[in-house]
């Protein structure tokens, strides 16, 4: 009981986080967004761009897998230009949390990055994951109503590019986008094209004014850890009409790589839980090979499903005996994913 009440306050503080979904018990909100402990000092690393002669590729390898390790987080986002008569911006909005990136898969093609949020207390947080993967001739697309579908990339498209995908704190779909690594200068930044993704959790609690988001992503390595900057423009949408862009946003989320904090916690978790998310994972990708898309049941602002979910990893890691937890993800699986699918028998 304890700990449900711990994940329900971290998916409510979670609100006043950024795009990324998961749930944060270590956050401040608006003002300051500074650091509630003393001074972690920066770690600074060279950043290597792409030396001549390097191939491109290994430089793209290199530059995601060096956005591992432990950071202070700072979230900002900021409306900027307004689009309809009579909007007023909403007011800036500030976080912060303490977040550790590691490693969960690397096939060559393909990479895998948990974030996992830390308190001060030791208290952890699975957060968002986000995956890689070269030349993917076909990914999952949010298409709005809770609804994200296969598409398959035009062939000529295709050469030389990296699909992101990121997850939410349940391993559910988020949002995805293709784009190129650039290392001119020797830094290196990746820029999706425009792709449609669902209101972030700051967002979604609290408005009822727009119904989707049109966004382009940038990460940036850069010598004190990563940036992840998000150019985003808030669209209204109702049934028959056509689409209206209410404002614009800018967001930016700097992971400043710090010495000092104890991320040990985060380690502990994921290796008490590994196993259990791989077969979450294994779901996921069942649905979307067997369906060609999925729908989610679960309303926006409703976190019984990430809760029922996440309950279930800190059962497992106190039991890690998997087959004893099939039937209960079954359940859960049955009652939010697919669910109008399998009731009509309709895509």
């Amino acid at each position: 009981m304890k700990r449900s009440l711990i994940l329900a306050a971290s998916l409510l503080a979670l609100s006043l986080l950024s795009a990324c979904a998961g749930k944060a018990p270590l956050l401040k909100s608006n003002p300051p967004a500074k650091s509630t402990e003393p001074g972690y000092p920066t770690i600074e690393r060279l950043v290597a761009g792409c030396a001549e002669g390097e191939k491109p590729f290994d430089c793209d390898r290199r530059a995601i897998l060096a956005m591992q390790g432990g950071y202070e987080v700072q979230f900002k986002f900021d409306e900027t230009v307004v689009l309809q008569p009579g909007y007023k911006r909403a007011e800036p909005k500030r976080s912060m949390g303490f977040e550790f990136v590691l490693l969960v898969e690397d096939t060559g093609r393909k990479i895998s990055l948990q974030h996992i949020l830390v308190m001060g207390d030791g208290t952890v947080t699975k957060h968002w994951r986000q995956d890689w993967v070269y030349e993917a001739p076909m990914r999952w697309v949010y298409t709005g109503s809770q609804r994200f579908e296969q598409q398959k990339r035009d062939p000529a498209e295709v050469p030389g590019t990296w699909t992101q995908l990121v997850y939410e704190v349940n391993d559910a779909p988020r949002y995805s986008g293709n784009g190129k690594w650039n290392h001119r200068y020797d830094v290196s930044t990746w820029t999706s094209e425009r792709n449609w993704r669902p209101l972030p959790r700051r967002e979604y609690t609290k408005r009822s004014d727009y119904q989707i988001i049109s966004t382009e992503n940038r990460h940036t390595i850069a010598p004190q850890g990563w940036t992840h900057e998000q150019d985003n423009t808030k669209v209204i949408q109702a049934p028959d009409e056509k689409d209206a862009v209410l404002v614009r946003e800018f967001g930016f989320n700097e992971y400043r790589r710090i010495k000092g904090y104890d991320f040990q916690p985060a380690v502990n978790y994921w290796n008490g839980t590994s196993a259990f998310w791989a077969d979450v994972r294994k779901r996921w990708e069942n649905e979307f090979a067997t369906q060609g898309s999925i729908t989610l049941s679960v309303v926006p602002g409703d976190e019984s499903f990430n809760m029922a979910v996440l309950d279930l990893a800190d059962a497992y890691r106190k039991n890690p005996q998997a087959d004893i937890y099939q039937k209960k993800l079954d359940d859960i699986f049955s009652k939010y994913v697919n669910v109008r699918k399998i009731q009509t028998g309709l895509r």
